[in-house]
């Protein structure tokens, strides 16, 4: 499959994680099959759009969101690998929102002290 269906399954395995949800439960959630949501998450199958909205809707995901920069991370390894910020965009985008505002006020921290 294409590198977008990998971050794209990436994005989906953390926001379920961080919900602590099983695959089978998001399953059920967004009225898919188990397994499918297994070869999603492995970037073996790419979701139809209807059906990619009913996986972030039981994720309470935006789907722009879980497509944000999506671009940024395809093509050359190399490079995506020495993008920090895209790194730590990657990180974060995938917690759950309580945990992105105190990894935001961890950075505005370490910002004021750095100055």
């Amino acid at each position: 499959m294409s590198e977008i269906s990998t971050i794209v399954g990436q994005r989906i395995r953390s926001r379920r994680r961080s919900q602590k949800l099983t695959q089978e439960k998001l399953a059920h959630l967004s009225n898919c099959h188990p397994t499918y949501i297994g070869q999603l998450e492995r970037g073996e199958k790419s979701p139809t759009l209807p059906t990619l909205e009913r996986i972030c809707r039981a994720l309470h995901y935006p789907m722009s969101e879980l497509l944000e920069k999506i671009e940024d991370f395809t093509g050359d390894e190399e490079s995506r690998e020495k993008s920090i910020p895209l790194r730590c965009y990657e990180i974060i985008c995938t917690k759950p929102e309580s945990e992105q505002e105190k990894l935001l006020r961890f950075i505005m921290e370490i910002d004021r002290f750095s100055k």
